[in-house]
């Protein structure tokens, strides 16, 4: 099969290298309405695709930025094959999330803080109890990082079909049970009606004093009032979240105010870490829509990731 023709929109010299990924996976540059793919290159501006598929009646594929499709479920169809980078960050957010992991219960956060010698705090994570929720790349990623530790993981996922290096699997209505006793909860899973507001008084009430959260997923996993209500009373041992809702998070808002909660602000994985991985996800999969092979990172449509 001939070279296929594929736009990259919109138009910024900040996606440079994702028009060369199209052209080393063996497609042709084209302009929109002549163009048989469209990789959607900038991830702020999610209400001019729709307009611009309007006008691209040839377009059968749609290659989405993020891992994370929250802005463009109102736009899926069954139209167009959709694809988005699940996993294409999989591995630097699981680092990221091991380090805020690491940070908390080793009692980092609250050092970073004080001024003066402090009192001995801390849990190991050498030998501890890890839940993890969502069964993607970054908990396939972050089970092999642990796996040095020795940790029993728990992951939470749609089915309870067993997660390779875990040694239980559980459905989200078992969450509770998932998170009695476990040292580290780590959210990496999609936000969806059923995952809104996941972490909530109940959940919160079913971690040990000593447990952390970390959350590399979304914002809106998490209930705020309920998390800030959570580490003032002692119920966990505190937060570190890369993540929030809303994001940016205003400089007055009630995370900001404890000191047991750390707030990265969303940088699991960077422009300079993201580009690239996007650069070598788009050469793949223009590639294989050239070949007419299956492409990667599908979107589900019905399930909304």
């Amino acid at each position: 099969m001939g070279a296929r023709k594929i736009a990259v929109e919109p138009k910024s010299g900040r996606f440079q290298s994702l028009e060369a990924a199209v052209l080393a996976g063996g497609g042709q540059l084209a302009a929109p309405d002549e163009a048989e793919g469209l990789v959607w290159a900038d991830p702020f501006v999610p209400h001019e695709l729709p307009l611009l598929l309007a006008r691209s009646p040839k377009v059968s594929w749609v290659g989405l930025p993020f891992a994370g499709i929250e802005p463009y479920v109102g736009y899926l169809d069954d139209v167009h094959v959709w694809t988005c980078a699940k996993g294409v960050y999989a591995r630097p957010v699981a680092e990221h999330a091991l380090m805020l992991g690491l940070a908390g219960l080793r009692g980092l956060v609250r050092y970073s803080r004080v001024q003066q010698w402090d009192q001995p705090v801390g849990h190991n994570l050498i030998g501890g109890k890890v839940s993890i929720f969502g069964g993607g790349g970054i908990t396939t990623e972050l089970v092999a990082m642990l796996e040095p530790f020795g940790c029993e993981i728990t992951v939470v996922r749609r089915t309870d079909s067993p997660f390779p290096g875990a040694a239980r699997t559980l459905t989200l209505d078992a969450r509770i049970e998932a998170l009695r006793g476990a040292d580290l909860v780590v959210l990496a899973l999609a936000l969806t009606p059923e995952t809104t507001k996941l972490m909530s008084t109940a959940e919160f009430a079913a971690m040990a004093p000593h447990a952390w959260l970390v959350n590399v997923a979304r914002g809106g996993h998490v209930d705020n009032d309920a998390l800030v209500e959570a580490v003032r009373a002692g119920r966990i041992g505190g937060a570190a979240l890369d993540v929030t809702s809303p994001e940016p998070l205003p400089d007055d808002h009630p995370l900001w105010q404890e000191p047991r909660i750390v707030i990265t602000p969303h940088v699991g994985n960077t422009p300079d870490m993201g580009i690239p991985l996007l650069a070598a996800h788009i050469e793949d999969n223009t590639r294989r829509f050239v070949e007419g092979r299956p492409l990667v990172g599908l979107v589900d449509v019905e399930a909304g990731y």
